[in-house]
């Protein structure tokens, strides 16, 4: 994000830096409270501070989660298009990929039911990694998705990997549900990545708490963290993260309220400035999927007209997957001026590019 994050954050890192002495550190008891009581007021989602796993961020453990329980050739089933770090976590650790593509109608994504439950069949599909909020799509699955997901799962012995870092960016009208917390059966055969550092802007702290209520498998994860002598974590992640769940929440209710009018703000000026372009409305975290299709671009034209000639740089669809082609995500998490901006730049250019058409 394109904030700073919350002073009571600020200040506990200033006032550690000020000890002078950083040697290795050991997260606290108080630590593991702080996020046992972040989960249970914000989600409703009572953990025992034994089911935490720290780790460096959640890509890295999703890198070392598909060490854990994928063999290498085995498959790992995603839904596309999604957040383009779970293609090379699983591919780079030796396993194949498996595709649900999330079907999108009537300006809304949904599952595939019935494509997941055939691939889930393949034995060769051992994990599931389940993108809850969604990214880049926005969705924040309901209970009863959760519930269909998770029993194919169960059914076809399949291990859900919950990433759930969007977890407290959810809109208005909106609830968000940790997969996790619709049964226990679904607690026993998953592994949810939580994480302070999209909620509070601290991803350069680099500090995720990976939760498994399921004792053979947290072990078996603990055994790969240790394997990559991750034994400790960084002292300021450690405070950062205490500081922020325990003192960041007023913070965070002004920034959804801002988020909010941003997502506003986007979707009016796209209706009535550009309306070549759709926006998908988000239900949960600060991207937002943008359809370009109806510009008749390319993949590498839409890149071009973007970032040449409207100058904006945004994450090109396409590398969510080629679901994504003809798409674009846009971040919201800034100064409505930025977004102001950004969203007068594009307008000038598809104005340029309607005129060249025009013309030929």
């Amino acid at each position: 994000m394109d904030f700073p994050c919350p002073k009571p954050v600020v200040d506990a890192l200033v006032a550690r830096a000020q000890h002078g002495i950083y040697g290795y550190t050991m997260p606290s008891p108080a630590f593991y409270q702080s996020v046992v009581r972040w989960m249970q007021r914000r989600h409703g989602w009572e953990i025992a501070p034994e089911w935490i796993c720290i780790t460096p961020g959640v890509v890295p453990a999703l890198n070392m989660l598909v060490r854990a329980f994928v063999a290498p050739g085995d498959k790992v089933l995603i839904q596309p298009p999604v957040y383009y770090p779970f293609y090379s976590a699983i591919e780079n650790n030796g396993a194949e990929l498996a595709l649900n593509p999330l079907i999108y109608e009537d300006g809304r994504y949904r599952m595939d039911l019935a494509d997941l439950e055939a691939k889930c069949k393949d034995p060769k599909v051992k994990v599931a990694i389940l993108c809850s909020p969604h990214n880049p799509v926005g969705r924040v699955w309901t209970w009863e998705e959760l519930g269909r997901f998770g029993e194919i799962c169960i059914n076809n012995d399949v291990l859900v990997i919950s990433d759930e870092i969007h977890a407290d960016l959810i809109f208005k009208g909106h609830v968000f549900t940790p997969f996790a917390n619709v049964s226990e059966a679904f607690a026993q055969n998953s592994v949810t990545c939580t994480a302070p550092s999209k909620t509070f802007n601290l991803a350069g702290l680099q500090t995720s708490c990976i939760v498994i209520p399921n004792h053979e498998l947290r072990s078996a994860f603990e055994r790969i963290v240790q394997s990559n002598g991750l034994v400790t974590i960084g002292t300021f992640g450690a405070v950062a993260l205490q500081a922020a769940y325990d003192f960041g929440e007023e913070w965070l209710g002004q920034l959804l309220d801002y988020l909010q009018g941003n997502l506003e703000y986007l979707e009016q000026y796209v209706a009535e400035h550009i309306p070549q372009l759709t926006v998908v409305r988000p239900e949960g975290t600060y991207l937002v999927w943008l359809d370009c299709r109806r510009l008749g671009l390319s993949k590498w034209g839409l890149k071009q007209l973007m970032l040449e000639e409207a100058r904006v740089y945004f994450d090109e669809g396409f590398v969510f997957g080629p679901e994504g082609e003809g798409f674009e995500r846009v971040n919201i998490a800034c100064p409505r001026a930025v977004l102001a901006e950004a969203l007068d730049r594009i307008r000038q250019a598809v104005e340029r590019l309607s005129a060249r058409s025009a013309r030929q």
